[in-house]
């Protein structure tokens, strides 16, 4: 979640009993230091003692020089977090190898988790069986923010890649509009050894997102978030390899890059909107199951109200199942 989840938000999943994540995105390098520093000091983590977070890195921006991505990654593991995400690159597995070679060169030996996210069942055996991945992230197309054009839904993606990976291979963690505990429970019963929640924790005061952002995501519908490169071309991203576009809230930035308007022009309103902050204007990264969000809560809190409900939901399935 680059641009949302930082150091803090990062550090109250954490400690709610979930793994938090911050996305390094389009930081710079005082920035990301900055924000591991914020969740050592929320955590109460000694400087030398490992971070029990991870951090979140686009391959595409690992590989442009211009945004020092070894250096990035390195203060990462110089930090000694506890997991690594990568997505959409073009050579992933330059930057695992470079994580694993830092890894040896280390006094103390400990391994980072490297999850890698995958949209088809292709991915899948290639991060299990050649990267080595430790945990492989199934997202489906109903993930708010950058993701697969391919539009598979994720409960078919993660069936699919069960029933084709060994029993062996790494745990699977499913990714892709989810927001209550249900998603949690319905998942774990497919086969998923856990779920990844995004949009949901976007409404917490420790995410990145201003209030406006926050309103604009209370009072969407889950019709309104939608697939798109209008916020890419308005933004002028458009490093994002083949096949990869976003899903955010539909506004008139969509409107005018649908209707084929110059791109400089939809570009010249876009950062015009930015300075107002107007979320017609903005972009809103949103998953499929916003419209099922209504209020803000501590990050802490979504965490345990999302166990909560997945724990009653799967002992009222088994209850079920007993009565038979």
């Amino acid at each position: 979640m680059a641009g949302a989840s930082g150091g803090s938000l990062a550090a109250q999943v954490t400690l709610g009993g979930g793994f938090g994540f911050l996305g390094a995105g389009y930081e710079t390098i005082e920035k990301h230091r900055s924000e591991l520093s914020i969740a050592r000091s929320i955590l109460k983590v000694d400087a030398q003692a490992p971070l029990p977070i991870g951090v979140g890195y686009l391959g595409w921006l690992l590989d442009d020089p211009k945004n020092k991505g070894q250096e990035l990654l390195s203060i990462a593991l110089e930090n000694r977090v506890q997991a690594i995400w990568l997505s959409f690159g073009n050579d992933l597995e330059k930057w695992i190898q470079l994580i694993r070679n830092t890894e040896s060169n280390r006094e103390v030996k400990e391994k980072t988790k490297i999850f890698i996210v995958v949209s088809s069942v292709q991915e899948a055996l290639v991060a299990a069986n050649k990267w080595k991945a430790d945990v492989i992230v199934a997202q489906g197309t109903e993930a708010g923010g950058h993701g697969s054009t391919s539009r598979t839904p994720l409960l078919t993606l993660v069936s699919s890649i069960l029933a084709a990976i060994p029993q062996d291979c790494p745990p699977i963690v499913a990714a892709g509009g989810l927001v209550n505990g249900g998603h949690l429970a319905s998942l774990l019963t497919l086969g998923a050894s856990g779920a990844v929640f995004g949009t949901r924790f976007l409404l917490s005061p420790e995410s990145q997102y201003t209030d406006v952002q926050r309103q604009a995501l209370i009072t969407a519908s889950t019709s309104d978030s939608v697939r798109t490169m209008a916020f890419d071309y308005a933004r002028n991203t458009l490093g994002w390899p083949r096949g990869i576009d976003g899903r955010g809230l539909h506004n008139s930035t969509v409107e005018d890059f649908e209707k084929g308007v110059d791109v400089d022009v939809v570009r010249s309103r876009y950062h015009e909107g930015a300075k107002r902050n107007d979320p017609d204007r903005i972009v809103i990264w949103a998953g499929a199951g916003v419209g099922m969000m209504d209020k803000i809560q501590p990050a802490k809190e979504i965490v345990e109200e999302i166990h909560r409900e997945c724990t009653e939901i799967l002992r009222a399935a088994a209850t079920l199942l007993s009565e038979e």
